[in-house]
């Protein structure tokens, strides 16, 4: 890559079906080590709401489009997306961002 191109942000919302929640958490917790291992990953980490059990936050970051594009065909997503609609209520809501400011660790 010879520009500069930022880089991609964003939050997932996955809402697990009824008496699905701890499997869901599994699956996304499965997928939290080998994303992280990915070229161009910078940020992968699973929240859950602390008012609704079951309905969890993706924070995710990639250094650029191919970065993301990459592990959205990777063999650990993939495998997910398989078994998502058994474990899913609905589809994930993907709310892509731009940053604002800039993060804690660019602080001097």
């Amino acid at each position: 890559m010879t520009e500069h191109t930022p880089p991609i942000v964003l939050m997932a919302t996955l809402t697990a079906k009824a008496g699905q929640a701890d499997a869901l958490k599994t699956a996304l917790l499965a997928l939290v080590e080998p994303t992280r291992a990915e070229p161009g990953n910078l940020d992968y980490m699973l929240f859950e709401r602390q008012d609704a059990p079951g309905c969890f936050y993706m924070r995710e970051a990639f250094a650029h489009q191919e970065a993301f594009d990459a592990h959205a065909a990777s063999e650990h997503f993939q495998q997910f997306l398989a078994h998502s609609e058994a474990l899913l209520a609905e589809p994930p809501h993907l709310v892509f961002l731009n940053p604002v400011s800039s993060s804690v660790d660019a602080q001097p």
